[in-house]
C-alpha cells in the first residue's frame, strides 16, 4: 500500500521516543500539509523510515488510520 499523502497520522498518533514527541502530538518536523519535512534527511529517525503504510493500520481513510494507531499506541 502507498502511503495518502497529507495524512499524517503516523507522525500525530505515535509517540516517537528518539524525538521525545508525546502521544497524539504533532511532529515537529510534520508541516502544514501534513508532510514530513525531513523524509530525506539523515536526520530522519529510523522507526519513521521504518514505518510501512499498510491497509490494517491505516485503513482506507486518514481518519481510520489516526484511530488504528491510537489504538495500538494504546494497547503497546
Amino acid at each position: 500500500m502507498d502511503c495518502r499523502l497529507g495524512c499524517g497520522a503516523c507522525c500525530i498518533a505515535p509517540s516517537i521516543s528518539s524525538l521525545n514527541k508525546a502521544a497524539n502530538v504533532r511532529c515537529k518536523y510534520l508541516n502544514q500539509d501534513n508532510l514530513c519535512s525531513i523524509f530525506d534527511k539523515p536526520e530522519r529517525p529510523k522507526v519513521c523510515s521504518d514505518f510501512k503504510a499498510d491497509k490494517d493500520t491505516c485503513g482506507t481513510s486518514n481518519e481510520q488510520a489516526m484511530a488504528n494507531l491510537i489504538y495500538l499506541e494504546a494497547v503497546t
